[in-house]
């Protein structure tokens, strides 16, 4: 068996989750320092209303949004940081060039039974495809001129070899998408609990005889932002994780396609 060697890339687990922590300290420091600067309220206070106009108008609504928003921005750097970390992978993942092509070149020289130079152009390559590729090239080479085992052995040999490397490369594809996929249901609940409790802030200021308008404002104000963050979040999760499942699932049958070429290829020229 050769020495297989899996793509490298994207956060291991400790890395995964130091970003999350990351992300939520960040969230709390825009949520004070950002949306609740004194420039966005009235008298510089943010028990106050808003600024009538221009971004700390924004800023100070966003900032009446309460405790929930911070986790809902955490909640939104997380997605955006894990999709850039998911990008960057996969493309990584993909290698160099089209992948179309380096499979038709592949079988091409396959056929001519140049299995040499079909290495070289898996080292040109590069990604996960062409590590698999490689991995079966390599063991093909080594069965043709094993005279010790019948053709169905040899067979076995390299699709257990073709197996093993793609074993190798799969979790690395896939790894860090039940992130995404967490975000895109949590965003969702989070923003629901804090329209829930902006939505009791109001019916407790219209329960006052009276209603303070300030008080009911701010209720308003606490449910509507926490549904806007929470949807946004969760509607670019739910696009993201489709996105790079697709990618994932493509670049998967292009592995398979490829292991089932060397294979039939070795099946066809040993007979």
């Amino acid at each position: 068996m050769s020495n297989n060697q899996k793509t490298s890339g994207g956060f291991s687990s400790l890395m995964a989750a130091i970003a999350i922590v990351i992300a939520l300290a960040i969230g709390v420091v825009i949520y004070k320092f950002v949306f609740g600067s004194a420039a966005n309220f009235v008298g510089g206070d943010t028990a106050n209303e808003p600024v009538e106009e221009g971004i700390g108008h924004i800023f100070g609504l966003i900032h009446k949004g309460g405790f929930i928003v911070p986790i809902l921005v955490a909640i939104n750097i997380i997605i955006i940081t894990f999709s850039a970390e998911r990008f960057i992978t996969l493309s990584r993942a993909k290698g160099k060039g089209s992948v179309d092509n380096f499979i038709t070149k592949i079988k091409g020289l396959l056929e001519s039974k140049e299995i040499e130079s079909a290495i070289e152009e898996c080292d040109g390559q590069r990604g996960s495809l062409a590590n698999v590729v490689r991995a079966g090239l390599e063991k093909y080479s080594h069965v043709v001129e094993d005279n010790s085992l019948d053709k169905e052995q040899k067979i076995e040999a390299l699709k257990k070899e073709l197996e093993e490397a793609t074993a190798l490369e799969l979790p690395m594809l896939s790894k860090n998408l039940v992130v995404l996929s967490t975000c895109a249901s949590i965003a969702t609940l989070v923003g629901l609990i804090g329209t829930v409790l902006g939505m009791i802030s109001s019916f407790a200021a219209m329960s006052q005889g009276t209603p303070d308008p300030a008080a009911l404002s701010a209720g308003i104000s606490e449910a509507l932002i926490n549904t806007a963050f929470g949807i946004t979040g969760s509607t670019i999760a739910i696009i993201m994780y489709n996105f790079f499942s697709t990618k994932v699932d493509t670049m998967t049958y292009s592995i398979d396609e490829a292991a089932f070429t060397i294979v039939q290829d070795f099946s066809a020229s040993n007979k």
